[in-house]
């Protein structure tokens, strides 16, 4: 039996050897080998389906003590009832609560949500009265920004530049397998209102009265339409506050002494939020060892949807910055990558692949 067998495999390794389809089967796997390299998904992290989810509970004006016995310590008992779940970790603090629900390895991330979602909205009459209804946020690797892009310019403020990268995110947004982009520092433009007490105590108003005031006139409102036949011509009521002076005309009160204006009894500001993020950049030259800054700047960071390869994705990104200077990126403004997991991951594949050839 074994000589049968022995006879058999030289006939196969003897007809192959001899054969002129043998050339065309090695160069065809040798085909697929390279298609199969340049198409493999290059990632700086390791792709581990480990489903995480952060739970949300805020309940205003309760102290630690409250928040732990009344909601936090009933929330784990009933999350723990849910199968596949490995760990939860829980944080009180004054007016809420965080509760990060970690299921086991290898879980399916969509049907650990559907659980998770389940047994929360079914235990929500347990939550103490003047508690919130829970926020349920999908934690991932695929969170972890694969891209920071870094704007400044010397001659540029922090509002100018937040809005330059405004611009830019909203072109990148566009490009396919990009997940989430987030702007860090910078400036937003804000109107600051800062009332006078003694003027709305003389005209029988409250604070209370002016916010709501604010916020009904800083809208939008459907107006009605313009009949022109043969066309239709809709009409909007642009009540959006674009300057200082049209919310210093707001009519605050109307009264027989006559129309009070928000500028009567509150000063108002157009500048820079207050925000406490901020970036700054140095330049270092490599022959002069002191550096250049630093200078106001802002981040760009950018995650990629699962499964995406982020190698391919972050030069693609690059290169169309590149080609928004002089249009949504001015004269002046000039941007540096602070990080680049495409490179690294690239870089890291690259060495794999070598020392997988050196080992055939």
């Amino acid at each position: 039996m074994k000589c049968h067998n022995s006879q058999l495999i030289n006939r196969i390794v003897d007809y192959f050897a001899r054969s002129k389809i043998t050339p065309l089967i090695m160069g065809f796997s040798i085909f697929l080998g390279l298609i199969a390299i340049l198409n493999i998904p290059r990632e700086e992290e390791p792709q581990i389906s480990v489903p995480m989810f952060d739970i949300f509970v805020s309940y205003p004006g309760a102290t630690t003590d409250e928040v732990e016995h009344r909601i936090v310590n009933l929330g784990e008992r009933k999350l723990w009832e849910i199968p596949g779940v490995e760990y939860i970790y829980s944080t009180s603090e004054p007016d809420g609560a965080l509760i990060i629900v970690r299921f086991k390895v290898g879980e399916n991330v969509e049907k650990s949500l559907i659980k998770l979602y389940t047994k929360v909205y079914s235990n929500l009459d347990f939550l103490p009265q003047g508690a919130s209804q829970p926020l349920i946020k999908v934690r991932s690797i695929d969170d972890v920004p694969i891209l920071s892009l870094t704007f400044s310019g010397s001659s540029r403020d922090p509002v100018e530049l937040r809005r330059i990268v405004a611009r830019v995110q909203r072109s990148i947004n566009s490009i396919p397998d990009v997940s989430e982009t987030r702007i860090i520092g910078g400036r937003k433009r804000q109107f600051q209102i800062f009332i006078d007490e003694q003027k709305l105590k003389d005209r029988i108003l409250n604070p209370n009265e002016i916010t709501a005031l604010v916020r009904k006139a800083n809208v939008k409102l459907d107006a009605g339409r313009l009949e022109d036949a043969p066309k239709y011509i809709n009409v909007e009521a642009d009540g959006f506050f674009r300057s200082r002076e049209d919310l210093e005309n707001l009519v605050v009160s109307t009264s027989q002494g006559g129309i009070v204006y928000l500028k009567d009894v509150a000063r108002v500001v157009d500048g820079p939020d207050e925000d406490e993020n901020s970036v700054s950049i140095r330049f270092a030259d490599a022959k002069n060892k002191a550096p250049k800054g630093p200078f106001d700047a802002v981040t760009l960071s950018i995650s990629k949807r699962q499964g995406a390869n982020a190698s391919y994705l972050c030069k693609k990104i690059i290169n169309h910055v590149k080609e928004l200077k002089g249009s949504a990126i001015p004269e002046g403004v000039v941007f540096t990558v602070t990080r680049d997991y495409g490179a690294t991951a690239d870089e890291k594949s690259n060495e794999l692949l070598f020392h997988m050839a050196l080992a055939a």
